[in-house]
């Protein structure tokens, strides 16, 4: 949690990823700073340079203002890609600019932004497998993968089983 460097969270859907991501930012130096998550399968990809990076009205049909993409409003703060295997290619070309210099363009814009964010990402799927098919950027994956926290499934947790379940009990109590 004290680190600066990226982090890459790996494990099966369920495995608690999301809840892992939220912790690291909650014990760090960033914890009174933004936490934003960004579901990269969630959005359309038409719509994913925009939502990370952000757009300058006029940039595209329907963008009737200026808005703040997740690098921006994570600034000073933590952005989580969840999912970040679900990301196009092309747009893993910026998201390495991004990690790498600290700095984008928003969509339509001449103008380079810089940030400071702490990037965390997760992953269901194995990215050394991804990046051999090339279905993700090995330098991407690199440079995500500073640290990283394998997650191993539910199946293969034994008694966390119990305590997750007098967890959510105690929750719902």
């Amino acid at each position: 949690a004290e680190h600066t460097l990226p982090v890459l969270i790996t494990g099966e859907t369920g495995t608690g990823k999301e809840v892992v991501a939220r912790g690291l930012h909650d014990a760090g130096p960033r914890r009174k700073s933004p936490f934003v998550a960004i579901p990269c399968g969630a959005i359309p990809t038409e719509l994913a340079e925009s939502e990370l990076f952000g757009h300058e009205k006029g940039a595209f049909t329907g963008a009737t203002s200026a808005r703040a993409g997740a690098f921006e409003r994570a600034n000073r703060g933590t952005l989580l890609l969840d999912d970040v295997d679900d990301l196009p290619l092309g747009l893993q070309v910026k998201l390495l600019r991004a990690l790498q210099e600290g700095s984008f363009t928003r969509v339509g814009g001449n103008r380079e932004a810089q940030v400071d964010v702490r990037v965390l990402a997760t992953t269901k799927v194995d990215l050394v497998d991804a990046v051999a098919k090339g279905k993700f950027r090995d330098d991407v994956f690199y440079r995500l993968r500073a640290l990283e926290i394998r997650l191993p499934p539910l199946r293969d947790r034994g008694d966390d089983v119990m305590l997750l379940a007098q967890h959510c009990l105690r929750r719902r109590a």
